[in-house]
């Protein structure tokens, strides 16, 4: 009973914080460090992997049509916009797929209960978005350019502490690109990432799992998923009204609290 109510707060800060700008992986690296976690690091993965799925199928159900309009526009074999937006998707991909790659066994490591480094990076997280809420609007769409830019961030957010979210929009808003765009773009590129890093774990082997870990890891599951969809809508809001301060107060609180915690 203790591991499946354990899993289901990570499965709630999983869903919350994928989409709310204040890092999933740093919260998830915390609420393991308070719960006295002791699990080897590729164990803490195989749950972070899990709980990031099912925040990406949640991401698939709110922009369904989104997805359901590019798949349309890919299946048409022409160049259209869908098809110009999927290729900037992949672009964005290409450094976070290196960096995961050719340092995989390094970020494997930094999952493992280092809460100063996750305080220092939320300090990151808090300063992207107190300077992306000052950005002045703009109806600016994604550039190829831009593309590779906020994939660039995105490489950087596999650090525990800096949002993947907050790094992503932040940078296209202050590249200038219209905030829902910006939003819509951060949350759907993410996606085969994730499904592609899990594919890659199953067939490497790295995501069997033991008997007594199934029911945790599914619970885990579920409710990163259904917090996931309700976060994801309200981000979106929160990102059109411009209210990321807010987010930035609470990163630098929660960064003091983690460094405190890390030297007493």
């Amino acid at each position: 009973m203790e591991d499946i109510l354990r899993s289901v707060l990570l499965g709630v800060i999983q869903g919350l914080t994928e989409f709310l700008p204040i890092s999933s992986s740093g919260h998830l690296e915390l609420a393991k460090f308070f719960l006295g976690d002791d699990s080897m690091a590729e164990e803490s993965l195989l749950m972070t992997v899990t709980l990031h799925a099912a925040t990406a199928l949640s991401t698939l159900l709110i922009f369904r049509k989104d997805v359901a309009e590019i798949l349309r526009g890919l299946l048409q074999l022409e160049w259209n916009e869908e098809l110009q937006f999927s290729l900037k998707i992949v672009l964005s991909m290409i450094p976070a797929a290196f960096v995961g790659l050719v340092f995989e066994e390094q970020i494997e490591q930094l999952f493992d209960q280092r809460i100063m480094l996750v305080g220092f990076m939320l300090i990151v997280t808090g300063l992207l978005l107190f300077l992306a809420d000052r950005a002045k609007r703009t109806n600016k769409s994604v550039s190829y350019t831009n593309a590779l830019i906020i994939g660039i961030a995105q490489a950087i957010a596999i650090l525990p502490g800096i949002s993947r979210s907050g790094a992503t929009i932040s940078t296209s808003v202050l590249l200038g690109i219209d905030r829902e765009k910006s939003a819509r773009f951060s949350f759907l590129m993410v996606v085969p990432l994730i499904l592609g890093k899990m594919a890659k774990d199953i067939l490497d082997g790295e995501m069997v799992m033991s008997a007594d870990q199934a029911i945790p890891l599914a619970v885990g599951f579920v409710a990163a998923f259904v917090t996931g969809a309700f976060a994801c809508l309200w981000m979106i809001s929160l990102v059109k009204r411009s209210k990321l301060t807010y987010f930035s107060v609470y990163c630098f609180i929660v960064a003091a609290i983690a460094i405190f915690m890390a030297t007493s």
